[in-house]
């Protein structure tokens, strides 16, 4: 094997496996699912190397692709929801307390809590 193709394979396997640590170890969301993204399109490039293009754009297309846009999908929910956002748009029918039916009387528009008082 020429000294240049094995340089290049080197390469591409110290990035791939640092991708993979740093996704793993990444704290934020949003963060961690890029780093995952940026993995799968590397990880395509190495089963392009190996001689699999089939592989290759299975990789891209679902790894990174639909995988990717899934997980960013849920990661925003993920901070919307830890960072207090809408109840209403809560998937679960909860309000943000997790409190399926909420109090009454905590709600300002509700007369019935305050003639229940």
């Amino acid at each position: 094997m020429p000294l240049l193709l094995l340089l290049f394979d080197t390469i591409l396997l110290t990035t791939l496996i640092g991708l993979a640590i740093a996704a793993v170890l990444s704290a934020e969301p949003r963060s961690a699912v890029m780093l995952f993204i940026a993995f799968g399109l590397w990880l395509s490039l190495v089963w392009a190397r190996l001689g699999a293009p089939d592989v290759a754009l299975a990789e891209a297309a679902i790894g990174a692709g639909i995988g990717g846009a899934l997980m960013l999908s849920a990661a925003r929910r993920k901070v919307r929801r830890d960072s207090g956002g809408d109840p209403s748009h809560e998937p679960s029918g909860c309000d943000a307390s997790g409190d399926p039916g909420g109090d009454p009387s905590s709600n300002p528009d509700n007369t019935a809590g305050e003639e229940a008082q």
